[in-house]
């Protein structure tokens, strides 16, 4: 950086905002930047040792966000460099959050947020290219005027190193923040009682940013605007998926509103240490605004936007239709076995609703040993399946016992993830493929669903290593099907085998899956969550079964 052709752009603030500011120091962004303790404004001998470090004949910008230590700390120290030092020295300050009203701001205004790192970049890429002094100026005066940021959260933040008073302000379980600063300044609004979903928080937040009519808080006119700048910022807590996901809502909002952003920024640019929140940047740009921001830089923290044209095919793709499955029903078997469908529907559903009963149970021995996600995935699963079967089949009540399986694993394959997902969807295409082979056009006998059953496990061991004492749901499949083969005792006893089979896991030591990385004390406790949702499973099925009998019996 040539501090004689190269206007000095600097940047500071309190820490706790990280990358912001330090991060952004590199070629055509910062000339350096100056901190201060967390959430506390440099002193002014801080920035007058900044600005004398990168001083020179083009002249420096010190960019502040607009809070009443940084103001006046930053206008003494240039201030101070001036009469010093001679320097030709300007500060800009950033005012860019609309929870601020006219109103409540007053004389102060509104609060800097994350649309200064805009200004960094924007200004940072102009002294590059050694534009003047006053042209920077004019640039961050535009930049200024066409700024607007709402952020939301769902707590305060906690300062490292300080005790927790019972007496400071805290959100409310489920309560939502709206319009929170990045020093835990309240808000504009509490959203209180259930958390509404991401799309009613971003169409608020929107409507803050864009409603014109709004006269204490319309600071921009976005109506009409040639280009608009999008920032997604992540104030600290948010992972790279929920700020992908809300990154993809806002700007799927914004193109119902008629706005598609020109650049879209989406990342961690000024935090507030590990807020549980993010914030919303609009800037109304010109072209040669966007010039600035496409410009390169070695700032390690500044994340550039993807070119505009492959976002919107990221938003946009789907799958070409012709690579779905062609629909269960109208695929057949070779001699097309009968299905009793009441009896099927009424065990297949009774098997569902016994899982989900369950699956908070589930959830919580998988906690423990595992990652929690066990029971909702085999819900997830049973929720898919509770559908298929309610959704007629082109054949009426005549369809087949191969295409109501197919429809029972596909469901299976399409809403259920992970190893447990895998192995159902195993089983039950185990299922279909040896009923497919099977002969004769009457409907299924109980040795032919034994059969079924057997075939369908050895098409589960073919693929997993995983057996009967490894601690994993074959504790208990593999007795239930074992049981149910000996033919004595018949569907009771298979349901007594799986339900010791899974009693039996608890204290097992695990071999495979992420229990095997769990503390000892954690399998010990409780049983294989996914042996217990098969004896869920089982369970309800032969609870099904003896419905029907008995309504049967009735008639």
């Amino acid at each position: 950086h040539n501090h004689d052709q190269c206007v000095s752009v600097i940047s500071g603030g309190g820490a706790g905002h990280e990358p912001a500011h330090v991060m952004f120091v590199g070629s055509g962004m910062l000339a350096a930047a100056v901190s201060g303790n967390i959430f506390a404004s440099p002193d002014v001998q801080q920035v007058f040792k900044c600005g004398q470090a990168v001083q020179g004949s083009a002249g420096t910008i010190l960019i502040i966000k607009n809070y009443t230590g940084d103001v006046f700390h930053f206008h003494q120290a240039a201030e101070k460099l001036r009469s010093r030092l001679g320097m030709r020295i300007e500060v800009v300050v950033v005012a860019d959050d609309v929870a601020v009203g006219r109103k409540k701001g007053g004389k102060v205004g509104r609060r800097g947020l994350a649309g200064s790192v805009l200004m960094h970049k924007i200004l940072g890429a102009m002294s590059a290219a050694q534009q003047p002094l006053q042209r920077c100026l004019d640039m961050a005066r535009a930049v200024n005027e066409g700024l607007a940021t709402m952020a939301v959260s769902l707590d305060y933040v906690r300062i490292p190193g300080t005790a927790c008073d019972a007496a400071e302000p805290a959100i409310l379980r489920n309560d939502i923040e709206l319009g929170m600063g990045i020093h835990n300044e309240p808000g504009v609004e509490r959203i209180t009682g259930p958390q509404p979903d991401i799309i009613t928080i971003v169409d608020r937040m929107l409507a803050y940013l864009l409603d014109t009519e709004d006269t204490d808080r319309a600071f921009v006119n976005f109506d009409g605007a040639e280009h608009v700048v999008l920032m997604i910022n992540n104030l600290g807590a948010l992972s790279v998926l929920e700020l992908s996901a809300i990154t993809f809502h806002v700007s799927k909002r914004l193109g119902i509103r008629g706005i598609t952003p020109a650049r879209t920024y989406s990342g961690t640019y000024m935090s507030s240490l590990n807020g549980p929140g993010f914030s919303i940047t609009l800037l109304r740009a010109t072209p040669e605004m966007l010039i600035y921001l496409d410009a390169p830089t070695s700032a390690l923290g500044w994340l550039p936007s993807p070119p505009p044209l492959l976002l919107e095919s990221m938003v946009a793709s789907r799958l070409p239709s012709p690579l779905h499955s062609p629909p269960v029903d109208t695929l057949s078997a070779q001699d097309e076995l009968g299905i009793d469908v009441d009896l099927l529907r009424s065990v297949v559903l009774s098997a569902c609703a016994s899982a989900m009963a369950v699956e908070p149970e589930i959830t919580r021995f998988d906690t423990i040993v595992g990652d929690g996600d066990c029971g909702i995935t085999l819900r997830r699963g049973c929720q898919a399946v509770q559908k298929a079967l309610g959704i007629p089949a082109s054949g009426g009540d005549q369809s087949t016992a191969f295409q109501w399986l197919l429809r029972i694993a596909h469901a299976v394959e399409e809403s259920m993830d992970g190893t447990s997902g895998a192995i159902y969807g195993l089983f039950f295409d185990g299922l279909a493929s040896s009923v497919r082979a099977m002969q004769g056009t009457e409907t299924m006998t109980v040795e032919q669903w034994t059969t079924a059953a057997q075939d369908a496990l050895k098409a589960v061991q073919r693929v997993t290593p995983a057996r009967s004492g490894d601690r994993t749901l074959m504790d208990a499949l593999e007795p239930f099907v074992e049981a149910l083969s000996a033919g004595s005792g018949g569907l009771e006893a298979a349901v007594k085998a799986a339900v010791r089979g899974a009693e039996k896991t608890k204290g097992m030591r695990p071999a495979f899956g992420r229990a095997v990385y769990v503390n000892e004390v954690g399998w010990e406790v409780v049983p294989d969550p996914g042996a217990m949702g098969v004896v869920a499973l089982v369970q309800g099925l032969a609870k099904g079964v003896a419905a029907v009998h008995a309504q049967r019996s009735l008639l």
